[in-house]
């Protein structure tokens, strides 16, 4: 290696020999960083306003830096910057192109700063804006969940425990479980938002800068509701990354249970719907196969996300106060999560509307599985039976049931009689599916009347996000 100084970088005046081309290469990170440039020079903006507030640039620097700036993103846009990975960064790379394009005025740039804060700056700016994206796509599968379950309000399936047969309820009712599941993960990821909004540019490298900043002035000049108080925690703070992948992490697991069911229930074994044909692929040696790639292929991604979050933790473990290098590889598993997170909800929000219940089939399989047996245990306790002596007789009932192979709802008055003479002609009235859902006729229950109100008061806080 040849002893002089590495002038491709900016930082080159300390070293006396060039950096190693591997080294170079290994320590760069513009490569999946100038994803971050449009943040970048909006940062740079307000920062260079910043600067002539406070008297370091005069306004013809400043209105240099913001035509250069304004050159350098038309550049970037429209796919004929060169970025350069001796530049090793987005920062580095922005700020070299605008000296080449307006001179030494470029240079002053980033007097105040340092790229510890500038680069916590960006991926805030960064992660905010797909927040914003994800939230939208987000409420737009809760809206087509919320649509489709106030179709059928009265569509009977079977509820499952253990995956068996459990008791009726609509399938309304089931897509609104699938909601609330969706509506808590907005509620994390809008705290996750709130956290991340506060500002760090100003914190310099670690102990803030001599230059009398108004880092107020770019707070609000970004968007953010404040700016950081501990210039310490600003440039090596990245909770808001990992309480973002923990979001996601929880909104993938819920999308893999919602795949998981439509997985089951598009088989033949189940056929309770049917997913449209563009969601869905062929067997390359079996014709008759409909699989349903996109529901698993999101249950899948689960792993990916999940991963993503646990490498966040680690990273950040065992790092001491302030800034480190280790911070650079932060941005792989965030970037990939947003990109798996939004790619997988609009897949979701496009496919859920389309959904086509089966319902007679659906009917039936709850019609198989004994699913009133709650119910004449309850009608037994509202005889007067002791809720225990109750459940042994309908388990006598249910036996004879499953020897004979017929459902309690078809079974004779005399035969129900034969286990309970307690049993009148009124049972039937609770042995229908139709009886079973609308005696569940309460707050959260699956009864029509109460699954149509659950519909329009969810499709009305979804009104309030606007």
């Amino acid at each position: 290696m040849s002893k002089q100084q590495d002038t491709s970088t900016l930082w080159g005046g300390r070293f006396t020999e060039a950096t190693d081309a591997f080294v170079q290469r290994f320590t760069a990170s513009v490569d999946f960083d100038q994803r971050m440039a449009g943040e970048d020079i909006a940062g740079s903006l307000a920062h260079a306003r910043m600067l002539l507030s406070i008297g370091v640039l005069n306004s013809d620097e400043l209105d240099a830096i913001e035509q250069g700036l304004k050159q350098v993103l038309a550049e970037i846009e429209a796919g004929e910057f060169a970025w350069s990975i001796e530049r090793e960064d987005v920062h580095m790379n922005i700020e070299a192109r605008l000296t080449e394009i307006i001179g030494s005025t470029g240079k002053k740039l980033h007097t105040g700063r340092s790229r510890n804060d500038q680069v916590a700056t960006d991926i805030r700016l960064h992660l905010r804006a797909a927040i914003d994206v994800i939230a939208g796509e987000l409420t737009r599968l809760q809206q087509g969940l919320i649509a489709l379950a106030a179709e059928h309000t009265d569509t009977i399936m079977p509820g499952f425990t253990h995956l068996q047969t459990a008791q009726p309820v609509v399938f309304g009712h089931h897509l609104l479980a699938w909601n609330e599941m969706l509506e808590r993960d907005h509620g994390r990821l809008m705290d996750c938002r709130a956290r991340l909004n506060h500002s760090p540019l100003g914190a310099a490298a670690l102990a803030g800068t001599t230059y009398p900043i108004d880092r107020h002035l770019t707070a609000q000049a970004l968007g953010f509701d404040a700016p950081t108080v501990n210039s310490l925690d600003s440039v090596s703070d990245r909770d808001f990354a990992i309480e973002f992948c923990a979001f996601a992490a929880l909104l993938m697991t819920h999308l893999s249970r919602m795949s998981e069911e439509l997985v089951l229930w598009t088989s033949a074994q189940f056929d309770f719907v049917t997913l449209p044909d563009r969601f869905c692929t062929g067997s390359s040696i079996m014709p008759q196969k409909k699989n349903p790639d996109v529901p698993e292929l999101v249950r899948g991604k689960v792993g990916r996300v999940n991963g993503h979050l646990v490498a966040l933790l680690t990273l950040m473990k065992s790092q001491p106060l302030a800034y480190n290098k280790d911070n650079q590889e932060d941005k792989e598993p965030l970037f990939d999560t947003i990109d798996t997170v939004l790619d997988s909800l609009r897949a979701f929000a496009d496919m859920i509307p389309a959904v086509q219940p089966n319902k007679a089939q659906m009917r039936e399989a709850a019609r198989r599985g004994f699913s009133t047996a709650t119910d004449l245990a309850d009608y037994l306790v509202g005889r007067g039976l002791p809720f225990r002596d109750a459940h042994e007789v309908v388990g006598k009932a249910v036996g004879h049931g499953v020897e004979h192979n017929i459902d309690l709802a078809d079974m004779d008055l005399a035969t129900l009689q034969g286990f309970c003479q307690d049993i009148g002609e009124d049972v039937y009235n609770v042995l229908t599916l139709e009886g079973s859902v609308a005696a569940r006729d309460h707050l959260g229950g699956t009864a029509p009347r109460q699954v149509a109100q659950a519909a329009r008061t969810a499709a009305l806080l979804l009104e309030k996000r606007r």
